[in-house]
């Protein structure tokens, strides 16, 4: 038996290719899997648990079949998707699990992040992120009316996309150190949980890493995104593949 991880995902109406690939995927593999995890980012955008979107009710319905099937479905919430709240995870029949998390994975403990955090040298970023997570946030947030807050989505991605173009238009090396993960931060963070083996996803680059951390050997094992092409990592008790679908 296997544990899947995927992430990236950034489903939107708008790629509907994609979202069939993924329901593709539930029906499939993810029917005899040991255990699911979905590392954020599960849509492109997500303004609340009322959210009308298509490809939210298609995928509650798909991972519902999948826990019902015995499945185990866990979720992290990404820098997208930040606002998916227990309502849509009743739907879906997951669990929300904190970022960043410690899981038993065949016997040794695994750390699970969405990866945002890690990418510390992006201080405009961690200062929204910093913004968005704060409850009181969320809740005015959330008590704005559905379009109020799908206009808001609509114009978050605008300036994001933006945002991305003008610093590509700039130093290409900045930009890459900038969007990627901050070594120091990966090590202190693997030293602070005391594990020897990290995934995660957010910088859609997907690899697994060996580095020293803590005084030994570890893994970061990066997962991609499904923009043009699906990606699972597998893990059994032999060990794991990162695999494009």
């Amino acid at each position: 038996m296997t544990t899947l991880f995927v992430s990236d995902l950034h489903l939107d109406p708008a790629r509907p290719a994609i979202t069939t690939l993924f329901l593709d995927f539930l029906r499939d593999e993810a029917m005899r899997a040991d255990a699911l995890y979905v590392l954020g980012d599960l849509f492109e955008a997500w303004v609340g648990d009322d959210d009308p979107s298509e490809a939210g009710a298609e995928v509650a319905h798909g991972l519902r079949a999948v826990a019902d099937a015995g499945v185990p479905v866990y979720f992290m919430r990404g820098n997208r998707d930040f606002l998916v709240g227990q309502a849509y995870a009743r739907r879906a029949g997951m669990r929300i699990l904190p970022d960043p998390a410690v899981v038993s994975l065949y016997g040794e403990p695994v750390l699970l992040m969405h990866g945002d955090l890690l990418c510390t040298d992006d201080t405009a970023y961690q200062a929204f992120r910093a913004q968005t997570r704060d409850p009181a946030w969320q809740q005015r947030f959330l008590d704005q009316p559905l379009q109020a807050r799908l206009a808001f989505a609509t114009q978050a991605r605008q300036a994001s996309m933006a945002r991305q173009k003008e610093m590509l238009a700039g130093d290409r090396g900045a930009f890459e150190t900038v969007t990627d993960v901050n070594p120091a931060a990966v090590e202190a963070t693997l030293a602070r949980f005391g594990v020897a083996t990290l995934i995660h996803g957010h910088t859609h680059r997907p690899a697994i890493h060996t580095l020293q951390a803590g005084g030994g050997e570890c893994r970061r094992v990066v997962l991609g995104d499904w923009y043009e092409q699906g990606s699972v990592l597998r893990v059994d008790a032999a060990g794991m593949t990162l695999d494009r679908l």
